[in-house]
């Protein structure tokens, strides 16, 4: 093979690169670039693998010469899109391809899936899909699995003559070599995407940091969240149960999704219930902790308000649903039996947080507070007074929020 000799070192590159943690985008920019480097006519390759992700189907790392290479990701409605059904990687996979080759130009030409037309008008002469399947991205059929451990690569060329023999013999002997790279890289992202989805950002960090014990943990400060779904019992009871989840999923959108998007994190949800902080280290991150909680709160109640409308519209049922907020020192750790561990937040700051959001009810307030939290922003404040808290020794003064 004419490429035999300037090929070895890029696979040596890649063994070296499936042994570390490299960002998969630059070292597919780097092979790329390693390869036109050697002659190998490549002027656009695509990297693609499925992925485990609440919200994408698979990513995609994007190369063109000349370009630096990026990651774009596909959610997983775009696997009906007409697009989809009408590519070549749809017809690789479902016909258990391991290459698929299309000539733009002369009279091997052949443009039978729209987008090989639309590369031919951009200047581009040959176009091949790579296929490579690793572990148990088999199916039992002996199909190729549109799984997490499929790579797939498409390569293009604006040679004249497009690819030769050699050239394409070179980029499925360097296939294989990358699809070991590739799935170590795959792995770690997909074990990411898992413990982060699961978990929350920061318990899934610190499982992936090795922190499995039972009592691994450690203390840390936060305004504390706990919201809870008014009447929860009554709807489980009188709703199918695919009418109560999407229930649910309305409720957890309209108070987690603010949390989150406001730089809390979610830790558990409690069958309707949802336990969060906004962990801060000293006085200064406790204000921006606390500006952060009560952006979220103003999002919240907002966004309950718009999606308790829409569902009246459709005839849907409302939710309601009350919010206890609390400030205090957390034990933030590992907690269950050695067979079934959960990482979470224990200690008296959280018990006083669920009793705070018990009283809502009581007191007929969407969002109450204890004084700690309430006083570093008091025009967004107002006081209740004092009341008893079940299983709290002393009264607490509690605080109703004045929405933006």
């Amino acid at each position: 093979m004419a490429h035999q000799a300037l090929l070895q070192p890029i696979q040596d590159w890649l063994i070296e690169q499936a042994l570390g943690e490299p960002d998969v985008v630059k070292m597919f920019e780097t092979m790329c670039q390693r390869l036109a480097g050697i002659g190998i006519p490549i002027a656009r390759a695509r990297l693609i693998w499925q992925t485990l992700h609440p919200l994408f189907r698979a990513e995609t790392v994007i190369w063109d010469r000349g370009q630096p290479a990026s990651l774009d990701q596909f959610r997983h409605q775009d696997n009906e899109t007409d697009a989809w059904h009408k590519s070549p990687l749809k017809f690789t996979l479902d016909n258990r391809l391991d290459i698929f080759r299309r000539q733009l130009f002369g009279e091997n030409m052949m443009l039978d899936f729209p987008i090989l037309s639309d590369l031919k008008e951009q200047g581009f002469t040959d176009y091949v899909v790579l296929a490579t399947a690793v572990a148990d991205a088999r199916n039992a059929d002996g199909s190729f699995q549109r799984g997490p451990r499929g790579v797939i690569v498409t390569w293009t060329s604006d040679r004249q003559d497009g690819f030769t023999s050699d050239d394409l013999e070179a980029l499925q002997k360097i296939q294989r070599v990358f699809a070991v790279a590739c799935k170590t890289i795959i792995q770690s992202r997909i074990s990411t995407n898992i413990a982060t989805t699961y978990l929350g950002e920061r318990a899934g960090q610190s499982v992936m940091r090795g922190q499995i014990r039972r009592g691994d943990g450690a203390q840390t400060h936060a305004v504390v969240w706990f919201s809870d779904m008014r009447n929860s019992t009554m709807l489980a009871e009188s709703l199918p149960s695919d009418i109560y989840f999407a229930l649910l999923n309305s409720y957890f959108e309209a108070t987690a999704g603010p949390l989150v998007d406001h730089g809390g994190e979610v830790l558990d949800f409690i069958g309707d219930a949802v336990l969060g902080i906004f962990p801060y280290e000293n006085s200064e991150g406790l204000a921006e902790a606390a500006r952060r909680a009560n952006a979220a709160l103003d999002e919240t109640l907002a966004r309950g308000r718009e999606v308790n409308s829409d569902r009246e519209k459709l005839g849907l049922d409302r939710f309601n649903f009350g919010i206890g907020l609390n400030v205090g020192d957390v034990k933030f750790g590992n907690i269950g039996i050695p067979q079934r561990l959960s990482f979470s937040v224990i200690g008296q700051t959280v018990n006083e947080v669920a009793r705070i959001e018990s009283m809502t009810k009581l007191l007929q307030q969407p969002v109450l507070s204890g004084h700690k939290l309430a006083q570093l922003n008091p025009e967004r404040w107002r006081t209740l007074g004092e009341h008893k808290l079940d299983g709290v020794l002393e009264p607490m003064e509690l605080y109703a929020f004045r929405a933006g």
